[in-house]
């Protein structure tokens, strides 16, 4: 096989200059890492060449390798030169396709990852656009490099020779089947070479059958085929505001977070990576959460993404139509998310547990009753219609949230103690009624509009009157007044609960940027020793919540300190551009499930708002 050719790479990448791999406890920094995906499934390559995350054949399906959340026993597809002097990675262009370089004291390798897209692949579609395949190109790109590539899986594998290539039966997964294929004669799953400048070696992983012909044989078509695939998606993006290639990294990272064959959004494609190093605050986000719905379609509209943004709110529109509204559901739609802790693997840096599934699905969280609703509301604002049976779904949801606003939930944190009257949940009920209020006058549907109406106003005058802290100067977490501060209500201002200006608001953000900093411009959601939440030990800076400030200090006109924390805030992605969901404030590590959709949702927003203001201004 030749080599990619030289243009596909410019000067300036490789200009970049190498830095020494760090191991924390045994195991590559989260920051350390890159996402490659093809709109299935999507994994993590780690800077020193080696894929700790991969599940398959799609997202929420079984890892083949784990090894993130345990070196030894997770399995991995790794890559040994011996003694990396350093090592960088950056993408291709604006596409997920990661190349990662890797220096040693005879020269240095490459190695270009991606998941082929088919030919003539439309991601903007409701279509597959995965070959089903994970495409490793390794070349030496100066000198002479020994290096060995090795396969292994959870539970151990055999590896079996079929013709030219090798069958893979991992035995703890034997419903997947596996064909590892090389440009290069193997034995097993993996082997040694010793190459020189110009000299290259590729696999191709395929996952059950894959689709077509392997990419293995035609590696430079299939680059450029998923090249021409994400440039033409990209075509779609338009963005006014402030750090635009930062943005759009964000747009690209979503999408790859986005299930394209019916439009369904992940929330993370990682599981148990901790929100504290060494606490239990470990979760599963491999699912899609209702709550997404309409920061998504928010975010992804005001980038031109059409089709993702309404793609992902009929999906969601679907499930309001179900006789029982989960909090989260699987990419095809089930309930069926049962939580169970893995005794065998130790958890990233040892911080376990790992869990499998996620509790949460069960519990009550209020403000589902607003997302529906804005969702719907926004499909109609730009042409969409709803069919006399979704609004009877929908009408029902309105129905509880007029009833419901005032009882105890979980919240948007998703606590695992006692529920309570949350502000947040209570606030975004408000926004169930106020928009299926809107809905009904507009077009003639049947409802207790009046009551709506007048419950709508109720909250809002409740949530100023009986959250407010006198004595903090502040609304509080829960209703009542007596809870402590909680990043949430941030959140209300932005969905037109309340306005940003109002008094006590104003006066919230700034008890919010004091009481729940955690230096420069990051924040947490709220302190557990003062607002427990059922689990011990703490957690790191919640990057939603900096992005949330940023907001209300632009709706306040504070666009000098919004643009302060907005340039902070972006500061905080790694090389590749990429977000966790937290970060350690003590050492700027990347904390939680890895990368976060809630985090890139917001760059994405607060830019476009960002740019608005700057624009009008």
């Amino acid at each position: 096989m030749s080599q990619l050719p030289d243009g596909f790479f410019s000067r300036s990448d490789q200009e970049r200059p190498f830095r020494p791999l760090e191991y924390l406890d045994g195991y590559l920094p989260i920051e350390d890492h890159g996402l490659i995906g093809d709109g299935a499934t999507a994994a993590l390559v780690g800077r020193d060449g080696a894929i700790s995350w991969l599940c398959v054949p799609r997202f929420d399906k079984v890892p083949i390798f784990s090894s993130i959340l345990d070196r030894d026993r997770g399995g991995a597809f790794r890559v040994e030169a011996g003694v990396v002097l350093g090592a960088r990675h950056r993408y291709l262009a604006d596409s997920p396709i990661l190349i990662t370089e890797l220096k040693v004291a005879t020269g240095v390798l490459r190695i270009t990852d991606l998941m082929p897209l088919r030919n003539e692949a439309n991601l903007a579609n409701e279509a597959a656009a995965a070959t089903g395949e994970l495409l490793r190109c390794i070349e030496v790109i100066s000198g002479e490099v020994t290096f060995s590539v090795a396969l292994s899986i959870r539970g151990g594998i055999d590896a079996v020779r079929d013709g030219d290539n090798i069958r893979i039966w991992a035995l703890r997964y034997p419903e997947i089947d596996l064909q590892l294929e090389a440009s290069r004669p193997i034995q097993g799953a993996g082997g040694s070479w010793t190459l020189s400048k110009g000299e290259s070696v590729s696999f191709c992983l395929r996952w059950n059958g894959g689709i077509g012909a392997s990419s293995v044989d035609a590696p430079v078509s299939a680059v450029t085929n998923t090249i021409a695939g994400w440039s033409t998606w990209l075509q779609q993006f338009s963005y006014a505001g402030p750090h635009h290639q930062a943005v759009k990294r964000s747009a690209i990272t979503i999408k790859l977070l986005d299930y394209v064959q019916n439009g369904a959004l992940i929330a993370a494609p990682t599981t148990s990576l901790p929100e504290l190093i060494g606490g239990e605050r470990n979760w599963d986000y491999r699912y899609v959460w209702i709550r997404d719905a309409s920061f998504a379609v928010y975010a992804l509209r005001r980038l031109g993404f059409q089709e993702e943004a309404w793609g992902f709110l009929q999906w969601v529109l679907e499930q309001a139509s179900a006789s029982k509204l989960n909090v989260m559901y699987t990419l095809d739609g089930s309930t069926a998310i049962e939580e169970h802790l893995d005794p065998d693997l130790s958890g990233y840096r040892n911080s376990g547990p790992v869990r499998w599934g996620n509790g949460a699905a069960g519990q009550l969280q209020h403000d589902v009753f607003g997302e529906i609703l804005d969702c719907a509301f926004q499909w109609t604002t730009h042409g969409g219609v709803l069919s006399k049976p979704l609004w009877s779904e929908l009408r029902g949801l309105v129905d509880r949230a007029a009833n419901e606003w005032n009882k105890p939930d979980q919240g948007i944190w998703e606590v695992r103690s006692q529920g309570r009257v949350q502000t947040y949940s209570a606030g975004i009920c408000q926004v169930a009624l106020n928009r299926g209020a809107r809905l009904a006058r507009r077009f003639g549907f049947d409802g207790d509009v009046a009551h709506w109406e007048a419950t709508a106003t109720k909250i809002q005058e409740t949530i100023l009157r009986d959250s407010w802290n006198e004595q903090g100067q502040y609304l509080a977490q829960g209703l009542g007044g007596d809870s402590h501060i909680d990043s949430a209500v941030l959140g209300l201002p932005i969905r037109r609960v309340i306005d940003a200006k109002h008094p006590r608001m104003v006066a919230t953000v700034r008890a919010v940027a004091e009481h729940l900093s955690a230096g420069d411009e990051l924040l947490y959601r709220y302190l557990p020793e003062k607002s427990p939440d059922g689990l011990a030990g703490g957690e790191g800076a919640f990057l939603l919540c900096s992005y949330w400030m940023i907001d209300n200090l632009t709706m306040q006109g504070r666009i000098q300190e919004a643009m302060d924390r907005f340039d902070q805030a972006v500061s905080r992605v790694n090389d590749l551009g990429l977000l966790p969901e937290e970060i350690d404030p003590g050492t700027g590590r990347f904390l939680g499930n890895f990368p976060q959709a809630f985090s890139h949702l917001g760059m994405i927003s607060s830019g476009f708002n960002l740019g608005r203001a700057l624009a009008q201004r």
